[in-house]
């Protein structure tokens, strides 16, 4: 069978799918493992809560707005596997790195770095899959790459939390710097892997089954896409990041340090079933499947800030329910709405105004913790995330509602 013809089928597609899905396994097991300890480790570093904030808020931004950048010229060139394997080699080695600075104001650098990565490969990578999602239904096919994705955001916050038990100096700052530098590991497997993708899988757009995609009428984006944009920004403005969460529950000692990372692979692992459950309901029942993100989103901050011990368990559930369904229903609807030529593009400008929102909310957020507390913290969250309910909702009342596309 020649490569054209793979290609071109279902069982090629699903097999391009669970390759990405390998690929992201041992990438997440990288910078999920890093990302679940980089609050604490940044506190023995000396920084406090809203240091951390706005410079979380200020890599998200600068990640999600280059990402509109990277769209529209992968979508010009057609160039998407160089900015894939470039952009995983600049994100995967900066958290590792962070094992040889002694200041916490260079290691912030490094997050920035690690999130401008993600933002030159993360739209060229949205399509390819969605290219090869047209064919298995959207729904399913960014779901079952999510779910594959997070059980490597399961791995290596659970790693991480091993090697905390396992050795003689706890969690002490040695014990994070082997654990960051052993990131590399992970790193090299999903680069080789996408290496070996690229030359499998020269041109993943020949998966797209041409048809009349509704999306763009002349040269904007459709009604509905604008809704869902909208409302995943404001969705994006009350989400409490890991990082603020992790400190304040060192901070208030209800878990303890060790046990962190943990509470954070827990909350991956519901993520990784989450995807698949509501990616299945996604291409049976439309849009209704993403009401259960934004209703659950309300109740995070609440839970998970002002809760006790059960009721942060319960919250960081809702959490990575919520994170689920943003990295596999929201994908497929946009893919669903914007043709196969404007895909990274389309997703590009998404994930910018995302950031824009996820940009200014954590640095509210970590503003209204240092100065206010916790509590002032649920209740910005909260009035975000109610706004991005209505927002969300408004869809159901409007003209012209369109299913996802049957397959």
């Amino acid at each position: 069978m020649t490569s054209r013809s793979i290609e071109l089928t279902k069982k090629g597609a699903l097999a391009f799918i669970v390759l990405f899905g390998i690929v992201s396994l041992f990438a997440d097991m990288n910078y999920e493992g890093g990302r679940s300890v980089v609050g604490q480790y940044l506190k023995l570093l000396g920084t406090g809560a809203f240091a951390l904030g706005l410079a979380a808020g200020i890599g998200e931004f600068a990640g999600y707005a280059l990402r509109f950048i990277s769209g529209t010229v992968a979508d010009r060139t057609r160039a998407y596997w160089a900015f894939i394997i470039f952009g995983y080699i600049l994100q995967l080695c900066s958290l590792p790195l962070l094992a040889f600075l002694r200041g916490w104001e260079l290691a912030i650098v490094f997050l920035f770095l690690e999130r401008v990565g993600k933002a030159v490969r993360k739209p060229a990578n949205d399509a390819v899959l969605s290219f090869a999602a047209n064919q298995t239904g959207t729904g399913f096919g960014f779901g079952l790459h999510e779910a594959m994705d997070q059980i490597g955001a399961f791995l290596g916050p659970v790693l991480f939390s091993m090697l905390f038990f396992t050795t003689k100096s706890g969690s002490s700052l040695s014990t994070y710097r082997t654990g960051l530098l052993l990131l590399f590991i992970p790193a090299a497997i999903a680069v080789f892997i996408t290496v070996i993708a690229r030359f499998l899988f020269p041109h993943p757009e020949k998966f797209e089954i041409k048809s009349n995609t509704p999306g763009i009428a002349g040269k904007g984006f459709s009604r509905e896409y604008w809704i869902i944009v909208i409302a995943a920004g404001l969705l994006a403005m009350g989400i409490t990041d890991f990082p603020l969460v992790g400190l304040h529950l060192k901070k208030s000692g209800t878990f303890s340090e060790e046990a962190i990372p943990l509470l954070y692979a827990g909350a991956m692992a519901i993520d990784a079933a989450a995807a698949i459950v509501f990616g299945f309901l996604y291409d049976r029942i439309g849009l209704k499947a993403l009401a259960g993100l934004f209703a659950a989103e309300v109740f995070t901050a609440p839970l998970t800030f002002l809760g006790s011990f059960p009721m942060i368990i319960f919250g960081m559930a809702l959490w990575g329910i919520s994170v689920g369904t943003q990295e596999s229903i929201l994908k497929a609807a946009i893919a669903d709405r914007v043709p196969e030529q404007r895909r990274a593009g389309a997703f590009g400008l998404f994930n910018m105004l995302f950031g824009l929102f996820w940009f200014s909310g954590s640095a509210v957020i970590g503003l209204l913790y240092d100065k206010r507390g916790a509590l002032a913290l649920v209740g910005f969250s909260v009035a975000a995330q109610t706004a991005a309910l209505l927002v969300f909702m408004s869809l159901f009342f409007g003209k012209n509602r369109r299913a996802p596309a049957r397959r």
